[in-house]
Parts: structure tokens; C-alpha cells; sequence
């Protein structure tokens, strides 16, 4: 069994990872996750290391400038939870600053490479809300659950 110090360093270099993502560290993760690693948001789910690649080299073509900034993290065995905000803008729709805030599942491999990758952020409220017509709707929608 693992210990929550044999993966402080796993989570200090994953942490290193987001916090400093690039599209040239995007192309090759093998570094960061396993082989058959699962990868789940809100819009994919999947597995395996080249399509986690391309998930993340996709960023940088849907927005400009991603960049985590990772709030806080909690490390028990080989599992890890990060608070992160995501600040972009985008390409397309609106070019102010933009931030998402979420948090992400780790689990690491015996190797201290991520085998389990699991994001929780609420895309109605912190994307599609600042969408023009689509964020209309949505507040509208959202108005409409209060009452």
C-alpha cells in the first residue's frame, strides 16, 4: 500500500504541471499520467494517454491563454483532491478574462503517475451562462428552478 508521502512529490509535479500547462507539455503527458489512464469532465470521458493529450491539446485551440491556478489540495494514500480556478478567454463570443472554478479526483499509480483524473465544475453556471443567447437561456432557466 501507498503513502501519502510517496505521492507528495506526485502531487507537487502534477501540481507544477497545471499550474504551468503549455501546449508543448500538452503533447506528451507520458511524464504526468499512465498509459491507460481514465480521464472524465464534462464534456469527455475516456481513456488512455493519447486521448487525454488531445483533450488537453484541444484547450489551447477552443481558448486563449489557459492557465490553473490550483488553490489548495488535499493528499490521503494515492488519492488527491485539487481546487483549481482556470482563467482563459475565449477565441470566440467574448474576449474578457474568464475564470472557471472546479475541482479534480487524482488517484496515482504505484509509479506516482496518474491512473484516475475525475473533474467536478458545474458547466451550466461557469461556462454556458457567459455564452450570449445560450447564457440567456440558462439564467432564465435557472430563475425559472427558484421559484
Amino acid at each position: 500500500m501507498s503513502t501519502t508521502l510517496d505521492h507528495q512529490a506526485s502531487l507537487d509535479k502534477l501540481i507544477v504541471f497545471f499550474e504551468t500547462i503549455s501546449l508543448k507539455t500538452c503533447q506528451n503527458m507520458s511524464g504526468i499520467y499512465t498509459e491507460d489512464a481514465y480521464f472524465k469532465d464534462p464534456f469527455n470521458e475516456l481513456r488512455g494517454l493519447p486521448a487525454i493529450n488531445h483533450v488537453f491539446q484541444h484547450m489551447f485551440v477552443q481558448v486563449r491563454e489557459p492557465r490553473f491556478r490550483v488553490t489548495s489540495s488535499v493528499l490521503q494514500n494515492d488519492t488527491a483532491f485539487l481546487v483549481w480556478e482556470f482563467l482563459f478567454t475565449m477565441k470566440k463570443f467574448n474576449a474578457a478574462p474568464q475564470c472557471i472554478r472546479g475541482a479534480t479526483h487524482i488517484r496515482f499509480a504505484a509509479d506516482g503517475r496518474v491512473n484516475f483524473h475525475r473533474d467536478y465544475w458545474d458547466a451550466a453556471e461557469e461556462l454556458y451562462e457567459k455564452l450570449p443567447l445560450l447564457g440567456s437561456l440558462m439564467r432564465f432557466l435557472k430563475r425559472q428552478a427558484r421559484k
